[in-house]
């Protein structure tokens, strides 16, 4: 399943993937994430759990899709 994700939330997960790949992932950063994919998926009608994968597919294996 494709999802057009905003652009500010694929901002904000790749900040937090930063944060995790520097090994200093915040609280803050995390809930933040969290609420963000949580209110995106309500407003979409999509479960929570799809658009997390999804977003964190997008974010984090980009460079594959694209090689």
């Amino acid at each position: 399943m494709a999802i057009d994700f905003p652009p500010d939330l694929i901002a904000l997960e790749r900040s937090a993937w930063a944060q995790i790949q520097a090994g200093r992932l915040t609280v803050d950063t995390a809930r933040a994430v969290h609420e963000v994919i949580a209110a995106f998926a309500e407003q979409a009608g999509l479960s929570r759990y799809d658009v997390e994968m999804g977003l964190k597919k997008a974010v984090r294996h980009a460079e594959a899709e694209a090689a």
